[in-house]
């Protein structure tokens, strides 16, 4: 019996919320950034209403019970035994992201990535100097409906061709993978591992999303296949807690951590706030019923929304989803450009995805990225006018 309505219809417009309101149009559907509809698990909630309640937030400590939350967290959802001494904390992923760039890397030095990648990833890379270096992940289609069309994996020759470059020292990863779906597994990630330790390449893993996984996959950290690494990883995408600003940098090297935590401090991304460190305390420590409904609910979307293109816009293909609540979506046989489909869907449908050329110009040509994060009702208002458009 399920604990939680993720049906309830929450009215974010109104509120300055990003994704709601950015536009003005009344009508618009948000399906692009990447945070949840859903209202929060009742015990962040309750932790933060308790918070309030104390009415000062002056400058705050991180408390011994933060830390002692995010190492059980890990160790018992992920056989993921971390230090006390390997945590920072920072204000959230991107930031996070940033500072270990400039920490490990010297202006002019080629930073690789999986391609299409999270739009972040080419920012932070490039503001800090470097040169971003793709490598484009390769589509596999199965042809298997309704559950898998596409499936994303890695171009193992070209990988270890580019961590080969003299000019490569930092392999930049997501895990799952933002926007194509995948959760590595262990053989992948081992293959990685050695191919950047042959060259000489330090692995950096963004782990934001890593509890947002299908039932049928299994996340495995970085950090379990070697401490050879850095980690990033935060509750916010996975509790729809995003804007209390709260990150972790999972560091075991002591001479990586020293220069990390110099960055951090140097960019001043040092002081969170006291609602961020509550709510990752409520939501490791007794959240945890939660988030599997939630993962069960973003499954049921999943399967909706295979479904119902299989049956109205059989012309899309849909990458297989085994992690993350965004959908990368093939559009190539409608014969027109991601930029001129994003525009009519968001002007003419009313309906706000993200154009895969945010995540690559050249990988994400053809893709759009649906955020199923939201109400069934929601999302089947949001496909019907797509169909209604592109039918």
């Amino acid at each position: 019996m399920n604990r939680y309505n993720f049906d309830e219809v929450v009215v974010r417009r109104g509120t300055n919320c990003v994704k709601w309101d950015e536009s003005a149009d009344p009508e618009m559907i948000p399906m692009w950034v990447a945070d949840m509809d859903f209202r929060v698990a009742p015990a962040i909630e309750k932790a933060l209403q308790q918070r309030v309640v104390h009415g000062v937030f002056g400058y705050n400590i991180v408390p011994e019970s933060y830390y002692e939350a995010v190492i059980s967290w890990f160790r018992r959802r992920h056989q993921w035994e971390i230090q006390r001494q390997w945590i920072l904390y920072t204000t959230a992923v991107v930031p996070a992201m940033s500072v270990v760039i400039k920490a490990l890397t010297m202006p002019g030095e080629k930073v690789l990535i999986l391609s299409p990648a999270y739009n972040c990833f080419f920012s932070s890379i490039k503001n800090n100097g470097c040169e971003v270096l793709e490598s484009p992940l390769l589509p596999v289609d199965s042809g298997q409906y309704p559950l898998s069309t596409i499936h994303w994996e890695v171009d193992w020759q070209d990988f270890e061709a580019k961590c080969a470059d003299e000019k490569t020292t930092l392999f930049l990863l997501c895990n799952p993978h933002n926007p194509c779906g995948r959760v590595w597994n262990r053989e992948e990630l081992q293959k990685m591992y050695d191919i950047c330790k042959k060259h000489g390449v330090k692995v950096v893993s963004d782990e934001i999303h890593c509890e947002l996984v299908m039932p049928d996959y299994k996340f495995i950290p970085f950090g379990t296949i070697t401490d050879d690494c850095v980690v990033m990883n935060s509750p916010s995408k996975n509790f729809n807690t995003a804007g209390l600003q709260i990150a972790n940098i999972i560091v075991s090297n002591p001479s990586w951590r020293r220069r990390i935590d110099r960055a951090i401090n140097i960019n001043e991304v040092c002081d969170v706030n006291p609602f961020g460190i509550v709510a990752l305390q409520a939501a490791y420590n007794e959240s945890e019923d939660w988030l599997d409904e939630l993962c069960q609910y973003l499954q049921g979307n999943y399967e909706y929304l295979c479904d119902f293109i299989g049956k109205n816009l059989p012309q899309l293909k849909v990458t297989r989803l085994e992690g993350t609540y965004l959908v990368w979506v093939d559009h190539t046989t409608l014969g027109i450009s991601t930029g001129d489909l994003f525009n009519r869907l968001l002007n003419e449908a009313h309906v706000w995805v993200s154009p895969g050329t945010m995540y690559g110009p050249q990988t994400g040509e053809g893709y759009i990225r649906i955020n199923i994060a939201c109400p069934r009702s929601q999302l089947a208002e949001a496909l019907q006018r797509m169909a209604c458009l592109l039918s």
